[in-house]
């Protein structure tokens, strides 16, 4: 993200944790937008508001990499120097198209509640660990389609197979979702999703 806004001069939002990196990586202050949630930035014809959430359980149902950012860290920074820190979930007004996007497998209901969305992005790794995880994501922002969103292997060349994060089940993701009557949009991976149907 701080190369993207390096290059298209964008500004970076996001929490002080995440803006810190941004900050290691050398984006200028002048394009950091820091926020602990519950605002709305205005952007363009829309806002973003950041919702306050917490880090999904994922492997061994715990929190990988725990801990926040106090300072920008080493760069190019480790991967245990790269911690959660405030975790926030999105609300984008693309002037007239809401968009949630839920980018780890938790949620508190309260800072959801009242809102609805047309397109949700919700996170397929860790769901097993909040049991009704997908069903009270839907029932709550009552989304016209669901965007299945970290479920791609993201730590070997896009070019390399397999596509999925270990122990990822997608197909049974898009059962859960299609189980509350909501379409499912799955973004291709270089043509194809990456599993056999």
């Amino acid at each position: 993200a701080p190369d993207l806004c390096k290059h298209t001069g964008a500004r970076f939002i996001g929490s002080r944790d995440a803006c810190n990196v941004a900050r290691a990586a050398g984006l200028p202050e002048s394009q950091l937008v820091e926020t602990a949630g519950r605002e709305d930035i205005v952007s363009g014809p829309g806002v973003v508001r950041g919702l306050p959430s917490a880090h999904g359980r994922v492997y061994f149902n715990r929190v990988a990499v725990a801990g926040n950012i106090e300072e920008p860290p080493p760069w190019p920074a480790r991967y245990t120097e790269l911690k959660h820190g405030l975790v926030l979930n999105w609300y984008l007004d693309l002037g007239g198209v809401r968009v949630v996007h839920i980018d780890s497998a938790e949620f508190f209901d309260v800072e959801l509640a009242g809102m609805e969305c047309d397109v949700l992005c919700l996170c397929a790794i860790g769901r097993k660990y909040r049991p009704g995880y997908t069903e009270d994501a839907i029932r709550l922002l009552k989304p016209k389609v669901v965007l299945p969103c970290h479920w791609d292997l993201f730590t070997t060349p896009i070019e390399e197979e397999p596509f999925l994060i270990p122990q990822v089940d997608l197909e049974g993701f898009l059962g859960e979702i299609h189980a509350t009557g909501t379409p499912s949009v799955v973004l291709p991976m270089l043509g194809s999703y990456g599993f056999k149907r």
